[in-house]
């Protein structure tokens, strides 16, 4: 019976893993209306049975064209196929347009949404060039350092070489982050065809005032399609007239920080601002001695990494804090630059009990309801355990105090020398006997080699150099050489009781990882004996007989 439970509990992890082996994916989620846009059904088969039913899509898209791709993979060391289908998209509305799920055999895709809006490009008689290009701005008018979004259209109902140059984006007030490689597509204008290649552009204007941003031009080489005098297509690959085209001039205005803003909180005009946190283990598994490792996490849509400033680290008593460096990323989204702040730290309770970790608060704008926002996570309290093996040995109760010398008897400091002179003799006949007998090493008394080696893995596992100073001295005192010597001969040791005593002595305060010192002491090989006979020598003898 247990035997066919495993069966089927195995039988149904599979199939939900291969389940999810088949999934959906487009190259972005707005659009214009007349767009197109590209879906990619990819699935871990290499040799999948049938095509992916495409039936669902025609009812809200046209499919312009597909085509199928096989493309090697690698995940953790195995090598294998994935079999894609690009399916390129017209939808036949604007509005809120749904992918639905697709099926290849027992498989399914998830549904996907789609922002169709209303096309940017008018009849206007520029835009019947063949040529044309098209900018545009997210917001006319936004906060100094706030982001705002310059997208770049250039449409052309004609072939191009593949010799096509934009000119750089450079504004002397303003910090320009691009947003992803430029995407190519198709769309309808005044029902001509065009082909449409995007760039976009996330700008950070640093004053206020009214802020112009500079006219693009675009550069490229059309295809010729009109025979050359000989009656021959023109031959080479750059064969056609040259087109040169700008983008308008466009005036921003950039307003000043609000009055109501706290004066000593940083500036952080964003679209939304979340802040979180990790914990690695459990805050709940808190032991003291034990090392726990707290991570923080702020993430701002319309703000790059750059412009997120550190979380306070208020001392918290009962618990020693190592942090680690931040880490700064940048993610483009559809309506512009997502940055994050990664804050992570080595937490060490010293003691058990109850410790109260405080709350943490940011202060932003929201650019897009244009109001103050405070952030917060909630203050934590942390009931730490007691860890046995840093359980103190309890004070032993103080003797007696002796009597006065009046008040003590004559026959006790008689019967004191007595025991001693007994004592004497009985050492003295000890030492004759050990002296006449062969030397023999005893072992010291005191902690064994086993527990002292525990001593150290816990406190290099803890981070803690000063416990580890301690234990490590203790443990070489219990070795045939001495730690200088094992250090000379093991470069992995010296180089990690270089890195401990920096972060023991250094003014700046190292925080220190333990993993390597306790890697090095595992790894340390055995020292070579004084009897061990030497390896034959390669080279002939000096003095041959």
């Amino acid at each position: 019976m247990i035997r066919l439970l495993c069966t089927l509990l195995l039988c149904l992890l599979a199939w939900t893993a291969q389940a999810e082996e088949f999934t959906a994916r487009v190259d972005r989620t707005r659009l214009g209306a007349g767009e197109t846009l590209e879906l990619t059904l990819e699935s871990s088969d290499s040799t999948p049975l049938g095509k992916p039913d495409l039936s669902p899509l025609e009812e809200h898209f046209e499919v312009l064209g597909t085509r199928q791709v096989n493309r090697p993979s690698s995940t953790a060391g195995d090598s294998r196929s994935t079999t894609q289908w690009i399916i390129t998209l017209q939808p036949k509305r604007r509005g809120q347009v749904t992918i639905p799920p697709l099926r290849l055999g027992d498989r399914q895709t998830r549904a996907i949404v789609l922002h169709v809006q209303k096309s940017e490009v008018d009849s206007d008689p520029a835009r019947l060039a063949p040529v044309f290009i098209d900018a545009t701005l997210d917001r006319e008018s936004i906060y100094v350092q706030a982001q705002v979004v310059l997208t770049l259209r250039i449409y052309h109902s004609v072939s191009l070489y593949d010799d096509s140059n934009l000119s750089p984006l450079q504004m002397a007030d303003a910090r320009i982050e691009s947003l992803g490689a430029p995407r190519t597509y198709e769309t309808s204008v005044n029902g001509v065809r065009h082909g449409v290649i995007e760039v976009r552009y996330a700008l950070f204007p640093q004053r206020s005032g009214e802020l112009l941003i500079p006219a693009q031009s675009f550069t490229a080489t059309e295809v010729s399609r009109a025979p050359g005098r000989d009656g021959l297509l023109p031959f080479g690959p750059h064969s056609g007239r040259q087109i040169r085209v700008e983008s308008p001039a466009i005036p921003l205005t950039v307003r000043a920080k609000p009055a109501e803003y706290p004066a000593d909180a940083p500036w952080l005009p964003a679209r939304a601002l979340v802040l979180s946190e990790n914990w690695s283990p459990a805050p709940e598994q808190a032991r003291a001695g034990d090392s726990l490792t707290r991570q923080l996490t702020l993430k701002a849509d319309g703000l790059s990494g750059a412009q997120l400033p550190p979380l306070a680290s208020l001392p918290v008593e009962g618990l020693r804090r190592y942090p680690d460096q931040p880490q700064l990323t940048d993610q483009p989204g559809e309506r512009g630059l997502i940055g994050s702040r990664e804050e992570r730290e080595a937490l060490v309770p010293v003691r058990d009990g109850r410790i109260e970790l405080p709350a943490q608060e940011v202060v932003w704008w929201n650019t897009d309801h244009d109001r103050l926002e405070r952030t917060r996570l909630p203050a934590r309290t942390l009931m730490v355990a007691g860890n046995p093996a840093l359980a103190e040995t309890p004070p032993q109760p103080a003797a007696a105090m002796p009597r006065p010398l009046a008040a003590q008897p004559l026959w006790l400091w008689q019967l004191a020398s007595a025991l001693l002179l007994c004592t004497t003799l009985l050492g003295f006949a000890l030492w004759w006997h050990a002296r006449r007998q062969p030397a023999i090493r005893s072992a010291v008394a005191g902690p064994s080699p086993r527990s002292l080696l525990d001593d150290l893995r816990r406190a290099c596992q803890a981070n803690d150099t000063q416990a580890t100073r301690q234990a490590l001295d203790a443990w070489a005192r219990q070795q045939p050489e001495t730690l200088a010597a094992m250090a000379a001969r093991y470069v992995p040791l010296s180089a990690a009781l270089d890195a401990l005593n920096g972060a023991l002595y250094s003014e700046s305060g190292q925080y220190w990882q333990g993993d390597d010192l306790w890697q090095a002491i595992r790894d340390l090989p055995p020292a070579l004996q004084p009897g061990t006979p030497n390896e034959p020598s390669q080279l002939p003898p000096l003095y041959p007989r």
